[in-house]
């Protein structure tokens, strides 16, 4: 019954660790005396620069989602007929369409490292009753070989535009290792950027 709830044990601490977050931002910059307040926003472009066309979009509409109806995905908004080599034409689509801000995310690297993990040995016991209950029931816990772990590593840079004024008002890069896909790495930026935000004043709390 210990060996049982034992496992169970380490189970639960295997989810528990794969659902922490993984990212986290490595630096950051912000307009000096910029502060954003509530409902201050009512337009937002959020734009994702990946290569990937599916990602792109679901990176996007994950960005839309915590905007509270103010965000548009890039992609429902400048289709294959706007000319995107036009750097002034889309500056004055933007402010004559009434835009407050423009969201931007972009993958910077991808890095890829080969740890090796080495072996572990554990020297608690789990049953004190005897010699041979102690020994035949507990050894294979306490002996963890050795193996490797490639870790990847997604470097994102965001970085937030004021329409009005044209210039950047916020910026940062953050560090995610082994994002359990799109929409999980795309919540975790968000959820970092917004306690960065809130933490050095950029947004009201």
């Amino acid at each position: 019954m210990k060996t049982l709830n034992f496992r169970i044990l380490l189970v639960l601490l295997i989810i528990f660790l794969n659902s922490c977050t993984s990212t986290q931002i490595v630096s950051s910059w912000r307009a000096p005396g910029k502060q954003l307040h509530a409902g201050e926003w009512t337009k937002v472009l959020v734009l994702a620069m990946l290569r990937n066309e599916t990602d792109r979009r679901r990176t996007e509409d994950e960005m839309v989602k915590y905007l509270d109806g103010k965000g548009i995905a890039s992609y429902s908004y400048l289709d294959e007929n706007f000319n995107r080599s036009d750097e002034q034409a889309l500056r004055n689509k933007l402010k004559n369409d009434g835009f407050d801000a423009a969201v931007t995310m972009r993958l910077v690297d991808v890095d890829k490292e080969r740890i090796f993990v080495p072996a572990q040995h554990y020297n608690y016991p789990l049953y004190y009753d005897n010699f041979g209950r102690y020994y035949y029931r507990n050894w294979p816990f306490y002996t963890t070989p050795g193996y490797y772990s490639v870790t990847t590593k997604f470097i994102i840079e965001t970085v937030i535009y004021s329409i009005p004024d044209d210039k950047i008002i916020w910026s940062g890069i953050t560090e995610t290792y082994d994002p359990a896909g799109v929409v999980r790495l795309t919540d975790e930026i968000a959820g970092a950027i917004r306690q960065k935000m809130l933490q050095e004043g950029f947004i009201e709390k």
